[in-house]
Order: structure tokens, then C-alpha cells, then sequence
């Protein structure tokens, strides 16, 4: 697929002002910088035109006449991705999805919900819990990211312990493809075996398919009670291990977090807000959660939890006294990578393993470190083996830098798939992961993915430069 993409002229715009109002076309260089970045590091590849369709026909006649004048286009959602996911790598349209901001129909007789792309996850959780309804998926950026974007990533977060990610809950898409043709992939219900999976092959395929415009998600009972705890521990080691012990138990935590010592310290000094006094020695914390409609049971679920906890090194338990207090000790937990970003810049690998490897993989990371010479925060979904591992550059030159991050994320990968793990757990290869995606597959499983690629997309116009190294 060649990337002689062809520059915006004024044919074009004035094609996309036949099909949107004035206030949808942004070319001010300002505006193409800001819808240039996201969250990925220091990265801003600005596209040449912003677009903001709010309808499914004008992503479809944007997408015809882009593929027809062989222009690229980049989907965008709320701009939270941390893989550079929605980058315009070679300019072209910014194609924004911020206007789609319509929850459609939330259907309580089956446990569904009908939205459009551009609305927010938490705005969406928060409607649907009006009527006793549960939408789990909450990545740390609930609050700002959208649920189009969730779905590109396949994103997960704290409660996919118990509820699973994304793709668990998506049922059917309409998806605008790269040629302008619009399609439904597949049905508004909870089996489906007719032919190809196509929405389970477009949940995760970060942009670079189709442009999905609506969504239909399932819903679960809203369950009523939660108990949270803050358990410390005195060596980093036996909080990853302790993960494991829970799960062997029989127990079925809601959220099973892990926070080591320096994120925690972060996020204190970050936050005026929150206090949690933390003992000199402690090396860790995990945040543990259990949900569900007795209170009685909940507590019984705390104790037996509490005595796996006992044959390891920790401290007592920190049980939240009522919402106020949880609702702190989860910020001080959502709020760990912009803590860490305030205070250095840094690199963020999205390393998972099976669960029974984090403590593996926690000490590998460290020992990598070491040896390179850098700092590292990490931090993550231990219930899932999904850690976060912040490589902060503090006090290494520019050069340093530069030559010590491939070789020394290419020894992190290469670690976590020797455990079983792969490259990312639910932020996605985007941009930036894209040169290690041989680590992960061989030559043969690449040339699947391309050969769907140029399937869906054989002008090769959608989301260029993503994925596929």
C-alpha cells in the first residue's frame, strides 16, 4: 500500500463544505496542532483539515471521496490514547468523531444500549446506571475518553477482572468503510454464529478498518454494594504474588490493582486532594475490590481475602469507610500516569502476562532497568497480569535516551513474551508500538493481518502507519 497520499486542495474543501456546515471544516494551524497529539509522549503529527461529521452519511461521503482522490484520513476520537493510535502520521484528513455524541436508545428490556461514537464512557456508564443498568468497561480515562475510542482499542480497565474488556460487550456495529459503503457487522443479539466474526475483528483494529459510527453494547444488573481496601505490603514482590493466592482461593475480586511504592508517592505529591498515610517500609499496595447486592457477603468475601493476605508480608488492610473514601483511594489509582508525566518525561510499555508471571515480570523489568540505567513506575491491572511500566528518563541526556529505549523495550517485550504475555493489554500498538510487532508474530501471522488490511482498505487511505510495521 503506497503512502503517495494526495495533499488537501481547494476541490476538496470545497467538497467537504458541499456535505458539512463551516463550523465542522477546521484549517487554522492551531486547531490542526491540538488535533495533532494525544496522550502518547511528546508526538504531533497534525493533519492537513479537521472534520467533524455528525452523521453517518457525512462519514460515508467523506470517506468515498477521500478514497476516490487517494487522501488519508484518521479517525479521531477524545485524543486519550497513550499508542499514538490517532496520530495523522502523513497529514491528510483529521477525521473527528466528537459531534457523534448521541446515546441512541437504552433498550431495559434486554440490556442493551444503542450509542453514537463520540460519547463519553462515564456519560454513558452514569445513563445507564439511571436504570439499574451496569456498562463495565472503565479504562483510567473514563471520564474524558469515548467509547468509539474504547472500542478502536479494545479497551479495558480496573473491573476487567471480573466483567471483561471492551470486545465482551460489543454486540453490533455500523461501521463506514474506507470506499464510503456502510455496514452492519452483525446482530442485537447475545449468540451469533452466522459466518465471519466481522465486529469482534473491528473491536481492536484501532481505526484502521472502518469508522464505526454507532454501537450496540450489552448491559448487566447494576449490583448495589462495593467494599474497597488498601492493603500494603512490604516487598513489591509479594503483591504480584498475592494476586495469584486470591484468584487460587476461589475469591472473584471486582478490580485487583497494584500500585508500587514510588506511583503512590507520585500521585500524593500530585494531588492536594487526596491523603493516605503510608508506612516508611511499604513497598506496594494492592487496591481490591468486591461487588455485589449483600453487604454480609461482601465482608465475608474481605476476610477470606484478608486470610490468603496473611501468609504474606503486608500490612493492615485500609477498608474504605463510604463513598467519599473510595472515591479517593480510585483517583489516587487513575491519576498514577499523569503524576508520573508531570514529573519526567517517560515511556509507557502495556506489558500483560498471565497473572501467576507479574512477579517475573516486575523483577525482569527492574533488573532491565538497572542494567540500562533507568527509573521505572510501574502499575497496572494485576488481577489481569496487565502492568504498566513507566520508563522515566529523569536525568539521562538526550542521547543516552534515545540510544537506551528501543534496546531497552525490546528487552521488556522480549521478557514478557518469554512468560507467555504479548506486547499490549489494552492500550493498543498504534504508532509507536509498531516497530516491535515481529516480537509478538512471526512472517507468515503479519501477513494475515496485511492481507485484511488491504481487504477492507486496498487504497491503503484509512489510518495509515498503524499496527502493521
Amino acid at each position: 500500500m503506497s503512502k503517495d497520499y494526495k495533499r488537501i486542495d481547494s476541490y476538496d474543501v470545497d467538497f467537504f463544505r458541499s456535505c458539512l456546515d463551516e463550523s465542522s471544516i477546521h484549517l487554522d494551524d492551531e486547531v490542526l496542532k491540538r488535533y495533532g497529539s494525544d496522550e502518547t509522549e511528546d508526538l504531533c503529527f497534525p493533519p492537513h483539515i479537521v472534520l467533524q461529521p455528525s452523521s453517518t452519511g457525512q462519514v460515508a461521503a467523506i470517506m468515498s471521496h477521500c478514497n476516490q482522490q487517494k487522501i488519508c484520513v484518521t479517525p479521531i476520537g477524545a485524543r486519550t490514547g497513550l499508542s499514538g493510535g490517532a496520530l495523522s502520521i502523513h497529514g491528510g484528513v483529521g477525521l473527528s468523531l466528537e459531534r457523534m455524541n448521541k446515546i441512541l436508545h437504552i433498550d431495559e428490556k434486554n440490556g442493551q444500549v444503542t450509542t453514537e461514537p463520540g460519547v463519553i464512557t462515564q456519560v454513558l456508564q452514569e445513563a445507564c446506571a439511571e436504570k439499574g443498568w451496569y456498562y463495565a468497561p472503565d479504562p483510567s480515562s473514563k471520564g474524558s475518553c469515548f467509547i468509539g475510542g474504547n472500542i478502536a482499542e479494545n479497551a479495558g480497565g480496573a473491573h476487567a477482572v471480573k466483567y471483561g474488556v471492551t470486545k465482551d460487550f460489543v454486540l453490533n456495529l455500523e461501521v463506514v468503510l474506507p470506499n464510503g459503503d456502510i455496514i452492519w457487522t452483525g446482530a442485537n443479539t447475545l449468540k451469533n454464529s452466522t459466518g465471519y466474526h466481522l465486529t469482534q475483528l473491528m473491536v481492536g483494529s484501532e481505526g484502521t478498518l472502518g469508522v464505526i459510527t454507532k454501537a450496540v453494547l450489552k448491559l448487566l444488573p447494576l449490583l448495589k454494594h462495593q467494599l474497597l481496601m488498601l492493603v500494603p505490603f512490604y516487598q513489591a514482590e509479594q503483591a504480584c504474588q498475592a494476586v495469584s493466592a486470591i484468584f487460587q482461593a476461589g475469591i472473584m475480586p471486582s478490580a485487583l490493582e497494584f500500585m508500587e511504592r514510588d506511583a503512590i508517592d507520585f500521585v500524593l505529591q500530585f494531588l492536594d486532594d487526596v491523603v493516605v498515610p503510608i508506612e516508611e517500609k511499604v513497598q506496594a499496595h494492592l487496591l481490591i475490590e468486591v461487588d455485589g447486592n449483600y453487604p454480609d457477603v461482601l465482608m465475608q468475601d474481605c476476610e477470606r481475602i484478608m486470610e490468603v493476605l496473611s501468609s504474606f508480608d503486608c500490612g493492615d488492610p485500609l477498608l474504605a469507610e463510604d463513598d467519599t473514601q473510595k472515591n479517593q483511594l480510585w483517583k489516587m489509582r487513575r491519576k498514577v500516569a499523569e503524576a508520573v508525566k508531570s514529573h519526567s518525561v517517560y515511556k509507557e510499555e502495556d506489558t500483560v502476562v498471565p497473572r501467576y508471571q507479574l512477579p517475573t515480570l516486575l523483577n525482569g523489568v527492574k533488573a532491565i532497568g538497572k542494567k540500562y540505567g533507568f527509573r521505572s513506575i510501574c502499575y497496572g491491572h494485576a488481577g489481569d497480569g496487565n502492568l504498566h511500566v513507566n520508563i522515566l528518563k529523569d536525568v539521562l541526556n538526550d542521547t543516552q535516551w534515545q540510544e537506551m529505549l528501543p534496546l531497552a523495550i525490546t528487552e521488556i517485550f522480549e521478557l514478557t513474551r518469554s512468560l507467555g504475555g504479548t506486547l499490549s493489554g489494552e492500550h493498543g500498538i498504534g504508532y509507536v508500538q509498531r516497530p516491535y510487532m515481529h516480537l509478538a508474530f512471526n512472517a507468515t501471522e503479519l501477513a494475515i493481518m496485511k492481507g485484511i488490511k488491504s481487504v477492507f482498505d486496498p487504497q491503503g487511505i484509512l489510518n495509515p502507519s498503524k499496527i502493521l510495521p
